[in-house]
């Protein structure tokens, strides 16, 4: 009697316990998430790109320095020896073509004055000279032998005279015995040689002055072996300095040495630059950036279309406002701005470029 008692109870309880548990089964149609929309203001704001197939350039980044334009950079020597005094330039300031730099005072100079002089003097008088022959001759008193020859020395004072006046003219054509120091272009002063009261020769091997014009310069990098084959003359050119972290500046290559140097094993590599507001200064750090192209084609899509979250890249989808979905690419690579993709999205495919991340957010929520 007592088993049966038992029984009947073991029966009863298992019944409420099965009872309780599909009584508190989740209703899975109250609970179904919804898909997301995105709102209204968000969806007008959006910057949506386009999935679309391109080569794949590579991006190699090389480490150089500013350089002058060494086609627009003028050595200033001097053409004569003397004191040196009236320098008013230091490195660094900017100049205009003609104007004076300093003041040499020379012998030389002197000297080139009186021979002037020397040469006006005779002209006046190998003149006189020949008038007087003229009149003689009318008179019987020369003949045309005595004529001639007052006319050939008349000629050879004119010539010493011009050649006087040159030969001043090249020194400065100053007649008061100095030689003006002159910029013969516009530029700035990126070397000075030269202080007030010193002697100079003409044989001295330094410039007094060295101008540049550094409205166009050049970047030295150095290119190791592996990437030799990666470059080439006319390659598109970035170039990145510390000054100026945020700020690109456009160039191409110019040149390609050729030769390794024999001790760092490297090859140089020219790249030339506009430098509007004279931001490059030579002796700058730089970092160049070239572009190759390969001939092959991958898909492309713009680097800001990609969230990384745990280890994993994704996109955001966007078919409608009401349709937006996130997906995982796996890339090949990237390339500055650009980012080529293996698998995970087609051609012709709306990725969403502009506040990818917020959304992505919102769909793992």
């Amino acid at each position: 009697m007592k088993k049966g008692i038992v029984k009947y109870s073991l029966l009863v309880a298992g019944f409420y316990i099965l009872s309780g548990f599909f009584s508190c089964k989740p209703d899975h149609k109250e609970d179904a998430r919804q898909p997301y929309a995105l709102p209204d203001s968000l969806f007008r704001t959006l910057v949506v790109d386009t999935v679309k197939t391109s080569k794949i350039t590579n991006a190699i980044k090389f480490t150089g320095m500013v350089d002058f334009n060494t086609d627009k950079v003028v050595n200033v020597f001097p053409l004569v020896s003397g004191n040196v005094t009236n320098v008013g330039v230091m490195p660094g300031d900017h100049v205009t073509a003609g104007q004076q730099l300093g003041i040499i005072k020379s012998s030389e100079i002197a000297n080139y004055n009186a021979s002037l002089v020397n040469a006006e003097e005779n002209v006046r008088l190998t003149a006189r000279q020949l008038d007087q022959q003229r009149e003689m001759y009318k008179s019987g008193l020369a003949s045309e032998v005595d004529i001639t020859n007052a006319e050939v020395n008349y000629k050879q004072a004119v010539a010493a005279k011009t050649q006087a006046e040159k030969i001043l003219s090249i020194n400065g054509d100053n007649k008061n015995g100095e030689y003006d120091i002159k910029a013969p272009i516009g530029g700035f002063v990126v070397q000075k040689n030269v202080t007030n009261g010193q002697s100079i020769r003409t044989d001295n091997s330094a410039a007094l002055f060295v101008i540049s014009d550094l409205k166009n310069v050049w970047v030295e990098a150095n290119v190791y072996e592996e990437n030799i084959s990666k470059v080439h003359e006319g390659d598109p050119a970035d170039v990145t300095t510390i000054s100026y972290p945020d700020k690109v500046f456009k160039g191409k290559v110019d040149r390609l040495m050729n030769t390794l140097d024999p001790t760092s094993k490297v090859m140089k590599m020219r790249v030339v630059l506009n430098n509007p507001g004279y931001q490059l200064k030579p002796e700058m750090f730089a970092t160049v950036t070239t572009y190759n192209k390969e001939d092959k084609e991958a898909v492309s899509i713009s680097r800001k279309d990609l969230v990384f979250d745990h280890s994993q890249y994704y996109v955001i989808i966007l078919t409608g406002q009401k349709n937006v979905q996130m997906r995982p690419v796996e890339l090949i690579g990237m390339n500055g701005e650009t980012a080529y993709i293996k698998s995970g999205v087609k051609p012709g495919e709306r990725l969403i470029s502009s506040n990818a991340l917020l959304i992505y957010g919102s769909l793992n929520s």
